[in-house]
């Protein structure tokens, strides 16, 4: 790589940022297509049974009203084509509350949603499994392999002859992804090929999983998504308004825009399940963990299985030589639950680190100290040596920039008037991967003024990804990055890894970098000459008198990768002040300490670590999704009564990254941060408002009722 000019590592301004404060970016619904026309959803408004009669006729008379589609006349759909959570109107049975049973499509979207509303529906109901209290019992083992019991040792014995233990459940609510950017669809056909607009976390997955449902070739179908407001995993696998969207178009022969309303993304694309979590730890006297037991029971859909990887960071984390963790999964008439901002891992960490504080507190050891003497050498679920682990400087860095030295280990001992102070610390992992990825480079030369275009079926989520790949390529290929172009999020582009599981950035800049280091080697083999110092692509379209070049590359990981177990880490140090007479929690100050290999642009990285950091803050104090249990609908079905934190609630945040190299896991040695900013976070917060109240809330989120 060049080393003249470097980009990468620089805290840069975002490359798409004018597009987006001008309102210029296009978003799913907004491309200006002629002679579009308008789809609204109308849904289930029972919980579990079947459609007796559906009366379309005064929709169908409504002005405006091109068709009324629903499992009566929709097309014959390959409904294990890949689409999640079904609601594809190819039954009339009704498995969750706000199924998907119909859409009016017409000239506008209110005449579209006035019509939907004249829709007479008669059910045939039975009774619903919507109770997890109730049904908790009736939990299964889960037909994931994944998810198959992993024991170690004799968790029973030890656990049963241990001196110093505890064991408590944890539990966390059902939570919903709410992007800024609620999912949205237009469809186009042209003949036998549609076009679809929409938000995509993987590109070339929606295009396949379209694909198959609606009984195409994957090159019929285009996924054009360049910009996505949001999606925390619900973008990641795509929902039946997707292909809704397409199946309108194709009933009406013109283009159709599709979205859905904050109120349907409630029942529409996934969801955060229940989890109880019950832990188990012991330890010697001297603080040596002997054993862990990690039991999660969860609920998932009639129609499909999902189970969070709750026990995952409890596999990683802690040299433990008794451990055991297992998975009971309850289907129930909800809406099959998805991936949600490091699944698994946030509310894994939430049982897991409140448990080890707990431990830590009983043996009255400082819970620092207390994870320091359980470091394990090397990975404890599969005895691979770590590629790095920098869990170890991220607990000191942050105590020392966290003032962890002024915290006292008896609960209420710091007040200040009506407040009590309390600080908290909790640890966090998540994997580091690089999945298969393609690029092409392309060069252009005019004159002495060398451009580049980048161009891959990445996303950019709003995280920054056009950004990331321009500083890549600009010091790759010796250019200055406002000569470098970045075509994403189209699935004719070179196919490509998701911005999923924290892939993203370590797959798709590995992915342009040997790009443009193949150009730069082709250009070279090009001139027949040698070079006593390595030139750079654009010195070498200028000296060789060459205007086009180009070159495609397809990247996979380092061979030897998997031999190693990788995974970023942090530290997370909260400050909560609790008003003693209210009990509203306030987080006045938050650490999080941050080891992820290299980070491409400390600016956007910064921005990734305070998104997470204020979600785990809302889990831990403010997101519960109710349902009600008569019905099945949720009670929570807007901002006004889900309660996502605002920049009122949240204190000063103050993310710092760790110095880390570590090449294994891909040439760049860049581990992601997607996730691991949200992981450990609503533990540190339950854990420093026990050291201010005294009061251990093993109930997510901590409200002020279970506080006063």
């Amino acid at each position: 790589m060049n080393e003249r000019i470097k980009n990468v590592g620089q805290a840069m301004n975002r490359i798409d940022g004018l597009l987006k404060v001008t309102g210029t970016a296009t978003y799913a619904t907004d491309y200006a297509i002629k002679n579009t026309a308008y789809a609204v959803i109308f849904k289930s408004a029972i919980a579990a049974g079947k459609i007796i009669d559906l009366d379309t006729s005064e929709a169908e008379k409504a002005a405006g009203v091109l068709a009324v589609i629903t499992h009566k006349n929709a097309p014959k759909l390959n409904a294990s084509g890949g689409i999640r959570g079904g609601a594809l109107l190819q039954s009339p049975n009704i498995e969750f509350h706000g199924q998907h049973i119909g859409l009016v499509v017409a000239e506008t979207f209110e005449q579209a949603r006035y019509a939907a509303r004249l829709v007479k529906v008669s059910y045939e109901k039975t009774d619903a499994k919507v109770d997890f209290e109730k049904h908790e019992k009736e939990a299964v083992t889960p037909k994931d392999k994944d998810r198959a019991e992993a024991s170690r040792g004799d968790v029973e014995t030890t656990f049963r002859n241990a001196e110093y233990k505890i064991e408590a459940v944890y539990d966390t609510p059902i939570e919903h992804h709410q992007p800024m950017e609620p999912h949205a669809t237009i469809a186009v056909w042209e003949g036998e090929k549609v076009t679809l607009y929409n938000g995509s976390q993987i590109v070339n997955g929606a295009q396949n999983a379209a694909a198959s449902t609606l009984n195409l070739k994957p090159e019929n179908v285009r996924i054009v998504t360049p910009h996505i407001g949001g999606g925390f995993g619900s973008k990641g696998g795509q929902w039946a308004n997707l292909i809704l969207a397409a199946v309108a178009a194709k009933v009406v022969n013109r283009p159709v825009k599709l979205a859905l309303t904050r109120q349907q993304m409630f029942n529409s694309v996934g969801l955060r399940q229940r989890n109880r979590q019950k832990i188990r730890l012991a330890a010697t006297k001297d603080g040596k963990l002997t054993a862990l037991a990690h039991e999660t029971t969860t609920h998932c859909a009639i129609n499909g299985e999902f189970v969070e990887p709750c026990g995952d960071c409890s596999k990683v984390m802690y040299d433990v030589p008794n451990s055991l963790i297992s998975y009971r999964v309850v289907p129930m008439n909800i809406i099959l639950p998805t991936y949600t901002r490091g699944p698994g891992k946030s509310t894994g960490s939430f049982a897991l680190e409140s448990a080890i504080d707990e431990l830590a507190y009983q043996l009255k050891i400082d819970p620092i100290e207390f994870r320091l003497k359980n470091e394990p050498a090397k990975d404890p679920s599969n005895g691979k040596p770590w590629s790095s682990r920098a869990i170890v400087q991220c607990l000191k860095e942050g105590a020392k920039a966290f003032g962890w030295e002024k915290r006292k280990i008896e609960p209420r001992q710091n007040p200040q008037g009506n407040y009590l102070i309390g600080y908290g610390v909790a640890a966090g992992t998540y994997p580091a991967r690089q999945r298969d990825t393609s690029a092409t480079v392309k060069l252009t030369r005019n004159g002495s003024d060398v451009r580049s275009s980048i161009e891959l079926a990445a996303s950019d989520l709003g995280t920054g990804t056009h950004t990331i790949l321009a500083q890549t390529a600009a010091d790759a290929l010796g250019l200055p990055i406002n000569k470098i172009g970045v075509r994403i999020g189209d699935s004719a582009l070179p196919p490509a890894a998701g911005s999923v599981g924290s892939v993203g950035a370590a797959s798709f800049a590995n992915a342009v970098n040997d790009a443009c280091v193949k150009i730069t080697d082709e250009l070279i083999a090009k001139s027949g000459k040698q070079f006593f110092v390595r030139p750079t692509a654009a010195e070498m379209m200028a000296s060789e008198n060459i205007n086009e070049f180009q070159t495609r590359v397809h990247a996979k990981p380092p061979a030897d990768a998997d031999k190693y177990s990788s995974h970023s880490f942090n530290a997370n140090f909260a400050e909560v002040w609790v008003n003693d007479s209210t009990g509203m929690v306030k987080v006045q100050r938050f650490v999080a300490v941050t080891g992820a290999g290299k980070i491409l642009n400390p600016k956007t990285a910064r921005s990734q670590i305070i998104g997470g950091n204020v979600w785990g803050i809302g889990m831990a104090l403010t997101e519960e999704s109710i349902l009600d249990s008569r019905w099945g609908n949720f009670v929570t079905r807007s901002f006004a009564d889900y309660h996502v934190p605002s920049n009122l609630d949240i204190g000063s945040i103050e993310p710092i990254f760790i110095n880390e190299e570590d090449t294994i896991p891909n040439k760049l040695g860049i581990k992601g941060i997607g996730e691991i900013g949200i992981v450990g976070v609503a533990a540190a917060v339950a854990n420093a408002v026990f050291n201010a109240t005294g009061k251990r809330i093993r109930e997510l989120p901590i409200t002020p009722d279970k506080l006063i």
